[in-house]
């Protein structure tokens, strides 16, 4: 199925996101609750910075748009997106409130206890002079996830971003990414539920989907931004306001494109397969899929190899622990693609997990300038060992 969306030429990024930005504490115990756990991963996270992470791993120019505060945590996650390659140039350092967390458990496969502390945080006051109009016009794309629509302040700065975008031929990008507790929608504590119908929230959605080009959900995701009673009428009342790109994510069956009309059910759809693994954890597993389909998306890639990049990613985060660090590399994406079918437990994949270590892009250093100090007496030893004199301690 091609993909018809033409791109701004001579732009210095490909991607700028804009929203979550937050510290992701992973409990070590697997099949843990929360409460038992005892030990914890400390991960980047926010289902933005994942993308940008992901995208800036997979060889894109990505940009991260948002807030952190001024502590530890916040130079961690700037750190962590500089390294990988991403650009933090508009990344803004908050004085008065903390970096977002996250705590996260994973008790079966099912069961992904899971706990925001996001009251007031850094990543939800980003403030209308970081929307430079400079910056997000040197992008092909700008992506903004659900949240960042959550409250009216938010709401705002993400419509002045949006408005910026169009102005300057950047096409815009919506993952859903929709969280009833972010919504105010369930319990402080439960961020594991991932649906609640609302009206409210529903028809907030739907008077920012006319601003998109591309609109990325799960299924349950597009049934609270259509509001219908099953997943086709709630894409029709989408396609009654947008005329984006719709790419619908189906798990385990893998992913729909819809341009254009609606069909009579998402099988009637443009549909490429999911690859089947066996399931650690599902979070971040949306991050890394829309991660692998802007890969192909943003190069003009047809929407097969869009999905084929797209599944891929989410087949092997959700065989990992953590999000962020478990976004595969170009060279490790294309073996794990080409070796599928074969391999249900890509964790257990000694050619992967040598991949997933060495492929990744890190800086180089042409010298080395190393001082290694120890104790006396094991040097004294080591040289009566190589049978050389104590004077040749000071030579080497």
């Amino acid at each position: 199925m091609n993909n018809p969306t033409q791109f701004a030429p001579g732009r210095a990024l490909d991607v700028i996101c804009l929203g979550r930005l937050a510290v992701d504490l992973y409990a070590q115990q697997i099949g843990s609750t929360l409460e038992d756990a005892t030990s914890f991963a400390k991960y980047l996270g926010g289902s933005s910075a994942n993308i940008a992470f992901g995208t800036a791993r997979l060889g894109l120019k990505s940009a991260m748009l948002s807030k952190v505060g001024d502590d530890h945590m916040g130079r961690f996650l700037t750190d962590t997106l500089s390294k990988e390659g991403c650009d933090v140039s508009h990344v803004g350092i908050d004085h008065d409130r903390l970096t977002a967390l996250v705590m996260l458990g994973i008790k079966d496969k099912d069961t992904f206890p899971l706990i925001f502390y996001r009251e007031n945080c850094a990543d939800m006051a980003i403030d209308a002079a970081s929307v430079d109009q400079a910056f997000i016009a040197s992008s092909k794309a700008l992506l903004i996830t659900g949240t960042h629509f959550s409250t009216a302040a938010m709401h705002a700065v993400s419509s002045q971003a949006l408005r910026l975008a169009r102005a300057n031929n950047v096409r815009t990008v919506l993952d859903i990414d929709y969280r009833p507790v972010l919504w105010g929608l369930s319990g402080k504590a439960d961020g594991e539920t991932r649906f609640v119908s609302n009206e409210g929230v529903t028809q907030h959605l739907q008077g920012i989907l006319p601003q998109f080009d591309l609109i990325v959900g799960t299924e349950e995701e597009f049934m609270i931004a259509g509001g219908g009673a099953d997943i086709m009428a709630s894409l029709q009342a989408v396609r009654a306001v947008s005329a984006a790109t719709l790419v619908v994510k189906r798990g385990p069956l893998g992913s729909a494109v819809i341009e254009g009309d609606i069909p009579a059910s998402l099988d009637d759809a443009y549909n490429y397969r999911g690859v089947r693994v066996a399931v650690l954890n599902v979070l971040g597993a949306g991050d890394a899929f829309l991660s692998g389909f802007l890969k192909g998306w943003l190069r003009g890639e047809d929407y097969e190899a869009c999905c084929r990049y797209a599944n891929g990613c989410g087949a092997l985060v959700v065989s990992r622990h953590g999000c962020a660090p478990a976004m595969p590399s170009p060279v490790e994406l294309d073996y794990f693609l080409a070796n599928a079918d074969k391999l249900t437990h890509p964790d257990q994949d000694a050619t992967l997990a040598r991949l997933h270590r060495t492929t990744v892009a890190r800086k180089q250093w042409d010298e080395l300038c190393v001082f290694a100090f120890d104790h006396r007496t094991q040097f004294f030893e080591l040289s009566q060992q190589a049978g050389a004199t104590e004077a040749a301690i000071s030579k080497l």
